[in-house]
C-alpha cells in the first residue's frame, strides 16, 4: 500500500537530512506505529506519505513514495486527498465548519460527490464512529474524544484507503482516548484500512500495532519491524516494556494482562518492600487558594463550589475526563474568566486585580496551546523577550532551554517547531520569571519519554526550591513519576484529594501501568521497583524470569 524507495528529506537550511535513506514497504490493513524523540522526523514521515513534504514545506526529496500506486513527486495532496486522509495533532485546526454533520460531508462535497452518496457515508460514518447522537452538536461544544472522532469521520467519509493520524490521543483522557483507539481498531480490522500512526503515550497503543517504525532522528537509519522485535531494544517504551525488561520476562509483554500473568515471582520479591517516595514539607500557608468557588459560562456550570489549596514545595496532579473543569479550574488561578461566587488568591492577593507585569510574579501559566504565548520570529528573540518580561538576567530563559531541550536551535522560528519543542521553550519562558505557583495545562502534548523525564526532574527541583505546582493532566504515568498529591474533577465538583499512591491505585481509570501490574501492592512506577531491588546481576538469578503463562 505505502513504499518508500531510497527516501532522503532535507528541509531548506538544514544542515543534515531529517530523514536519511529510507526504504521500507506498509502493507495493506495495518496499524502502523511511528515511535521517535521529540522532533526526531515523525511528524515529517507522515506528511510525506501525502505529499505535504516536500510539495508544502519546501525542502528537497529523492527517492520514490508510492501510495496505492500513485507517486507523490507526481501527485500533490490534492490529488491524493480520495487516497490518504490526515488527521493532525489537533484536530480543531483542521474543522472548516460549525456542526459535527456539516463536518462530516464537507471533504465530499470538495470531491465533488453526489449528494445521495454523501448522505449515505454520513450515515455509516455516524455509525461507525458512534457520533450519530451528535450530529446536530457543534463542534466547540464536544469533549476532546468527541472532536477526535469526528476529525477521523471527516476523513473516513471520503472512503480513504490509509488514514495517517498524528497524536491522536495527546489531549485525551483514558477514557476517551479508548474510544479513538477502539474506532481506529474497527477501521483497520472490519475495513481494511490502513493506519499509520504517530504517539508518544506507547503505553496506550503498543499493543494495537501490527509494526513498529522507530525515527531515531539526526538522518539514523529507521528502525522497522513487529512490537515484541523492536520494544525489545527501543530507546524509548512504555512502562509495561520496561519492567518487563528489568524482569527479564520472556516473551516480552506488551500488555498489562500478559505482564500480571509473569509477575508472580516479582511481586513475592517485593514482600517487605515499600516504595521510595519524595519527601513533602510539612503543611504550611498555602500560595494559592480557592474557596467555594463557582464558573459559569453561561448558563453551564464549570466549576461547582471548589475549594483547593496550593502548599509551597507540592506537586498536585489535577485529573479528570475532557470537559471536568480542569482548564478553567487553572484559568480561575491566573485571573481569566467569569467567577460568579466565591473567592480565589494568589500569594494572598485577588488575581484579578493584579497587573500583568505583576501577576508573573505571583503565578505563571503554560496553557494548553502553548503557541498563544509566542510572538517573535526566532528562540533567540523569545528568549530575549522573556527575559526582559520577567526582569531577569539576560541568558536566563536560554539557559533553561538549553537545558529542557537543547536540540532547539536560537535561529529557528518557533512554529516551525515541533509541538513537544514549542510547548517546552513556553515552559522555559514562564519559568524564567520564577513565579512561586506554576500552572501547568497539558504540559506532555507531544513529549517523548526522555523529555517527560526532564520535565518530572525539573518539577521536583521546583517542588524542593519551594513552589506550588498544579498539574492538568491525562498522563497518569506523569503522575505516578512526579505527582505528590492528586485531585480529581468530575462534572466541575472536586470527587478525591489525596495522596497520589491512594488516589491512583484506588481507581482503574488513573492508575499506572506498573500499580495495574503489580497490584495489590502499590507501586507506581518501574524506577520504584528497580531501587528497592537493588543491583540485580541477572533476572534468571533474582528469580524474576520464566516463561509467561499462555
Amino acid at each position: 500500500m505505502i513504499t518508500f524507495d531510497r527516501v532522503t528529506i532535507t528541509y531548506p537550511g538544514a544542515a543534515e537530512p531529517v530523514l536519511r535513506d529510507v526504504s521500507l514497504v506498509i502493507p495493506e490493513g495495518e496499524l502502523v506505529l511511528v515511535v521517535g524523540r521529540t522532533g526526531s522526523g515523525k511528524t515529517t514521515f507522515l506528511r510525506a506519505i501525502n505529499g505535504v513534504v516536500p510539495h508544502f514545506t519546501g525542502g528537497r526529496m529523492a527517492g520514490r513514495i508510492v501510495v496505492g500506486g500513485r507517486d507523490t513527486a507526481t501527485h500533490p495532496p490534492r490529488d491524493l486527498a480520495d487516497l490518504v486522509g490526515v488527521v493532525p495533532q489537533d484536530p480543531m485546526s483542521s474543522f472548516v465548519t460549525d456542526m459535527v454533520e456539516d463536518e462530516l460531508a464537507y471533504g465530499m462535497e470538495c470531491l465533488g460527490l453526489a449528494p445521495d452518496v454523501m448522505r449515505r457515508r454520513v450515515e455509516e460514518t455516524l455509525d461507525l464512529l458512534g457520533l450519530a447522537d451528535l450530529r446536530q452538536r457543534p463542534l466547540m461544544s464536544l469533549s476532546g474524544g468527541q472532536r477526535q472522532r469526528v476529525a477521523i469521520g471527516a476523513v473516513l467519509t471520503a472512503h480513504p484507503r490509509v488514514l495517517v493520524l498524528d497524536e491522536p490521543t495527546s489531549a485525551l483522557d483514558p477514557g476517551s482516548a479508548e474510544e479513538v483507539l477502539a474506532a481506529v481498531h474497527r477501521l483497520v480490522h472490519d475495513l481494511g484500512v490502513t493506519v499509520v500512526m504517530a504517539e508518544h503515550r506507547l503505553e496506550r497503543v503498543v499493543q494495537y500495532a501490527d509494526r513498529v517504525i522507530i525515527v531515531p532522528g539526526h538522518g539514523q537509519p529507521l528502525l522497522y519491524g513487529s512490537p515484541p522485535e523492536l520494544m525489545r531494544t527501543a530507546p524509548i517504551a512504555p512502562p509495561v516494556v520496561e519492567l518487563g525488561r528489568l524482569a527479564g520476562w520472556h516473551p516480552l509483554p506488551l500488555t498489562v494482562r500478559d505482564a500480571r500473568r509473569a509477575a508472580g515471582p516479582l511481586r513475592d520479591l517485593l514482600v517487605g518492600h515499600t516504595p521510595h517516595l519524595r519527601a513533602v514539607p510539612a503543611a504550611s500557608d498555602a500560595l494559592a487558594t480557592m474557596h467555594r468557588l463557582v464558573v459559569r459560562y453561561g448558563p453551564v456550570p464549570a466549576l461547582r463550589g471548589v475549594d483547593l489549596s496550593l502548599p509551597p514545595g507540592q506537586v498536585v496532579a489535577l485529573m479528570g475526563r475532557n470537559g471536568a473543569g480542569k482548564s478553567t479550574l487553572l484559568n480561575a488561578l491566573v485571573g481569566i474568566g467569569p467567577v460568579a461566587q466565591g473567592a480565589v488568591t494568589v500569594g494572598g492577593r485577588d488575581p484579578r486585580a493584579l497587573p500583568g507585569s505583576e501577576l508573573l510574579g505571583f503565578v505563571g501559566l503554560v496553557p494548553q496551546e502553548p503557541g498563544d504565548l509566542l510572538e517573535c520570529t526566532t528562540v533567540a528573540d523569545e528568549c530575549r523577550a522573556a527575559d526582559r518580561d520577567a526582569r531577569c538576567a539576560p541568558g536566563t530563559t536560554r539557559a533553561l532551554v538549553a537545558l529542557m531541550a537543547p536540540e532547539i536551535e536560537d535561529g529557528q522560528h518557533p512554529r516551525d517547531l515541533s509541538e513537544g519543542q514549542r510547548l517546552l521553550l513556553v515552559l522555559c519562558v514562564v519559568l524564567s520569571a520564577r513565579p512561586p505557583v506554576l500552572l501547568l495545562d497539558e504540559p506532555t502534548r507531544g513529549l517523548d519519554y526522555p523529555t517527560k523525564a526532564r520535565l518530572a526532574r525539573i518539577l521536583a527541583d521546583l517542588a524542593e526550591a519551594g513552589h506550588a505546582i498544579l498539574l492538568a493532566t491525562h498522563d497518569v504515568e506523569l503522575v505516578a513519576e512526579v505527582a505528590d498529591r492528586v485531585v480529581i474533577l468530575a462534572d466541575g465538583e472536586v470527587v478525591a484529594d489525596g495522596p497520589t499512591t491512594d488516589v491512583v491505585t484506588s481507581s482503574p481509570m488513573f492508575a499506572p501501568q506498573v500499580a495495574k501490574i503489580l497490584s495489590p501492592q502499590t507501586w507506581l512506577t518501574v524506577d520504584q521497583v528497580a531501587a528497592a531491588l537493588g543491583p540485580v546481576d541477572g533476572p534468571a538469578s533474582a528469580g524474576l524470569g520464566g516463561e509467561q503463562a499462555g
